[in-house]
């Protein structure tokens, strides 16, 4: 893979730059950080709901349907993000149309003015997004995880926020904390392409002179402690009880992320994972399964989920259960890590072959860790995972003080679960 370009202007603005000669498409990417990790209660959701925003008007494109006749007359692939601690804003198109890309990209990041209008009616849109996530029990079960996790703080709230919050958000609340987030040092700019560094440069200075440098909102610190194991249960009459299981982890910034996702991976990628194996080809109970580390910039944690039959739910998080613990018992064989990494790297590559992957891909790095990280050094990192790694980290985070479940089914008493989570 091309290698990314790193350059800061003065006012604290980010720019990489990917340059993939006879690419046939290019991607800009403005990521900000900021999401629901840095909301007061009072405005959870906010960073979302500004993300709808702004794309419903600006000073010289005054209105949505301007915005997306023109990205679409350009034969562009575009959309936003919110997630919990960054936003991102981008446009995929021919390499010829990257200058009017780049202007109708930064123009939404840096001028939409939050028509009222629209607002209101956006509010409507969001309740209804709210609405079908909650009916969706494989993706709310999340929310309920992280809730269990991090409880009433920051990083224990939903992203899209809650349907009271929306209906009480005025244009003020976006116009202030745009101003807080939405800053030069706070800001990342992508590209990835076929285009050159220098192009790109042109085109920044062009379009974002005149980003505002003030100082940038902080993020408030997660409160990270558990003492004994955790359990949230929302009732629902559902024909599959949907759940994640997990514990917490590390930082973004440890060494230790590599080796925990190389163990997620013995247990959940796959059709020949531990966990596929156990609960689809042996037990019948379970369409999915997925295990995965989940690392931020003051927390983390691994997971597994799934959606099993009902009358056997407490079965399968015994053998879950019993599957991590083997992972302390026993190290891996060489096969199975051989064939574990051979798994990660080829789907880690084929994860990059787009444009947009590879903006993303370099462009959070330098968001939450301020550094980049080549393809090849990732892979050497996995390279150099051993079994007693991955058996180091089974026995460092697979303790029965940490575990955590979400549960979305019909059952009504949390207790014959909080009797079960042990390894």
């Amino acid at each position: 893979m091309q290698k990314a370009k790193k350059k800061i202007y003065k006012n604290g603005l980010r720019v990489v730059t990917v340059p993939m000669k006879d690419n046939p498409t290019v991607t800009v990417l403005v990521l900000v950080g900021t999401g629901s990790d840095y909301e007061p209660k009072e405005i959870n959701g906010i960073s979302h709901f500004l993300e709808h925003m702004c794309f419903k008007g600006t000073v010289k494109r005054p209105s949505v349907k301007i915005i997306a006749h023109e990205l679409d007359s350009l034969g562009c692939q575009y959309n936003a993000f919110t997630g919990t601690e960054y936003t991102g804003y981008y446009a995929k198109g021919d390499p010829k149309n990257f200058k009017q890309m780049f202007d109708i990209v930064s123009d939404i990041y840096l001028n939409s003015t939050f028509p009222e209008t629209e607002m209101q009616k956006e509010k409507g849109v969001i309740i209804e997004e709210i609405n079908m996530y909650e009916d969706m029990p494989q993706s709310h079960v999340q929310d309920l995880f992280t809730e269990v996790l991090y409880g009433d703080q920051s990083a224990g709230r939903s992203t899209l926020g809650t349907k009271e919050n929306i209906n009480k958000m005025i244009r003020d609340n976006f116009i202030e904390y745009k101003k807080t987030h939405y800053v030069a040092e706070n800001t990342v700019v992508i590209v990835a392409g076929n285009i050159t560094s220098e192009e790109v440069y042109k085109e920044v200075s062009k379009y974002f002179k005149d980003v505002p440098i003030t100082k940038s909102g902080k993020k408030p610190k997660t409160k990270d402690a558990q003492d004994k194991p955790e359990v949230l249960i929302q009732f629902k009459e559902t024909d599959q009880t949907h759940f994640v299981l997990g514990v917490r982890t590390y930082d973004v910034f440890s060494k230790n992320n590599t080796a925990i996702s190389m163990l997620s991976c013995v247990l959940g990628a796959g059709m020949s994972s531990r966990l596929f194996t156990k609960l689809r080809e042996e037990m019948g109970v379970a369409y999915y399964v997925r295990a995965y580390n989940s690392p931020s910039s003051d927390h983390g944690n691994f997971q597994i989920s799934a959606g099993v039959s009902n009358d056997r739910t407490k079965e399968v998080i015994k053998e879950i259960l019993k599957e991590c613990s083997l992972l302390i018992k026993e190290k891996v064989t060489d096969k199975e890590l051989e064939k574990v990494k051979s798994l990660v790297i080829g789907n880690t590559k084929m994860s990059l072959e787009a444009t947009d992957d590879i903006a993303n891909f370099y462009g959070g790095q330098e968001l939450l860790k301020k550094e980049i990280k080549t393809l090849e050094e990732k892979i050497k990192e996995i390279k150099k995972v051993t079994a007693a790694d991955i058996q180091k980290m089974a026995k460092t985070i697979f303790k029965t003080k940490n575990l955590n479940l979400a549960i979305i089914g019909p059952y009504k008493e949390k207790t014959e679960f909080v009797n079960i989570l042990k390894f």
